[in-house]
């Protein structure tokens, strides 16, 4: 009796660590095309660009590995550092303008105070579908002053106003990245407002809370978690700028776009123009880094205030 016991647990243990082996196997099968993908697409890139920025191109004698001279030499590179100097004042003026119209429209929408507002939520995301070539395009013959909507203006107005000059391009870009931007932001808070339990706002209006004070102490504090998401793909659309002055300092003359205008037109015309492949990987390794540490600085940050406030 005690052997037939014994037996039957050995055999148990061993029907049990099989079917634990089973669904291990299964769950690896789901995971193995993401992590198939997930290798070919960014680590093998990751490791090949580390890899290229140890080497140098020569006239003489090829490529030929430099250790760190690539790195040591951006350090001291004025044309990187004044392109991440301009895409950060960018950023920083851009970012929390295109974010807090996004909260206002989110609010509106989620007022139910407004009429179609199907319809306007619908035609404020249809713009993110929009490609960034297509919307550069159209928005360079929108704000172009040889042809488009400016220069009527100017022709009406006989003024010349140029919003492609050097003094107002930033403006412009910001105008299109946030034209393309704010409806998807918009999305994200307006998803977050929906998911406030509807018992919050029975008990502020019991209470006597005014519409403001509803949005001040109820909607705003719930899309914290959503305005740091949010700000982190901001930041990291703003600092990655290319799209737009590569084809603005193509199709318009006299914006004052040089090729190290942003980080990465300085590091696409190093790569494809000077064929400097390894101090270019080197400085795009550099603006990896200055993002993941922005990111993540912004993260721990939010993280902190959601401890201080639970």
């Amino acid at each position: 009796m005690i052997l037939n016991t014994s037996k039957n647990k050995r055999a148990n243990l061993t029907r049990q660590r099989n079917g634990i082996k089973r669904e291990g196997a299964a769950g690896w099968m789901f995971v193995l095309p993401f992590l198939l993908l997930f290798t070919f697409v960014f680590i093998i890139p990751l490791v090949y660009s580390m890899y290229i920025s140890f080497f140098g191109h020569q006239l003489i004698g090829g490529t030929v590995f430099v250790g760190a001279k690539n790195y040591l030499e951006l350090l001291r590179d004025p044309l990187l550092w004044q392109g991440i100097a301009r895409v950060l004042i960018f950023t920083a003026i851009q970012v929390p303008l295109m974010l807090i119209i996004s909260i206002c429209l989110a609010l509106a929408i989620d007022s139910k105070r407004l009429y179609g507002t199907n319809w306007c939520r619908i035609s404020i995301f249809i713009p993110y579908a929009v490609p960034g070539v297509i919307s550069t395009l159209m928005w360079g013959f929108i704000l172009g002053t040889r042809y488009g909507l400016f220069k009527n203006f100017n022709e009406i107005s006989h003024t010349d106003i140029n919003p492609f000059s050097p003094s107002f391009i930033m403006i412009s870009i910001g105008v299109m990245i946030s034209w393309a931007a704010i409806g998807y932001n918009m999305l994200i808070f307006y998803s977050s407002l929906k998911a406030i339990s509807p018992d919050l706002y029975e008990a502020a209006v019991i209470d006597g809370a005014s519409y403001r004070q509803i949005d001040r102490y109820i909607k705003l504090p719930e899309i914290r978690g959503s305005l740091a998401i949010t700000t982190i793909f901001s930041i990291i659309g703003s600092v990655q700028l290319f799209n737009e002055p590569q084809i603005l300092s193509q199709m318009v003359g006299g914006t004052g776009i040089t090729t190290s205008w942003t980080p990465n037109l300085y590091i696409y015309n190093l790569a494809f123009g000077d064929s400097s492949q390894g101090y270019a990987a080197a400085a795009a390794l550099i603006m990896a880094i200055i993002v993941i540490v922005v990111t993540f600085t912004i993260q721990i940050r939010n993280m902190r205030k959601n401890v201080t406030a639970d």
